[in-house]
């Protein structure tokens, strides 16, 4: 399956030898993506809140470009500067994925590669072109009872 990059012309230039976006069939992956504008080429704001909603603004054009859309997003990893900053960052993140609620990591970091990024965010996402890009309801998930879970714990 032939691999797919992008980098639109008119986004901000990667920090490094990478692309901002990969597409293999109908799986994408986006890069780590700092809170900056591509209009101004430089950061949403100062503070947490505006970096996190850029990001996620800088995600839904990305996507968008693949094909895809927020909702076809099944995994994020968070990258944060400083832990005090979850709470709007969290904020800023419900806000622009709206009901959608992908599979989410946050790591809090020492330093980021771009300097003055309180954050970046980079993704996963697979298109569904079968069934297009509405969610599917799962059906429910049926555990052991306690002690046929532990027989299978020691059988391991």
């Amino acid at each position: 399956m032939p691999v797919t990059t992008l980098s639109p012309s008119d986004f901000f230039e990667p920090i490094g030898p990478y692309s901002h976006l990969a597409r293999a069939g109908n799986f994408i992956t986006i890069s780590g993506t700092p809170g900056i504008d591509p209009a101004t080429q430089d950061f949403a704001g100062t503070d947490a809140y505006s970096h996190s909603q850029q990001i996620v603004k800088n995600f839904r054009t990305l996507l968008a470009a693949a094909g895809a859309q927020l909702s076809d997003v099944l995994h994020v990893n968070v990258y944060l500067k400083h832990v005090e900053d979850f709470a709007e960052m969290n904020r800023a993140f419900a806000e622009e994925f709206g009901n959608h609620k992908p599979a989410r990591t946050v790591i809090c970091v020492a330093d980021l590669p771009k300097k003055g990024a309180l954050m970046t965010m980079d993704l996963t996402a697979v298109i569904n072109e079968s069934m297009g890009s509405d969610s599917i309801d799962f059906p429910p998930i049926h555990c052991l009872p306690q002690t046929d879970q532990q027989k299978v714990e020691q059988k391991i």
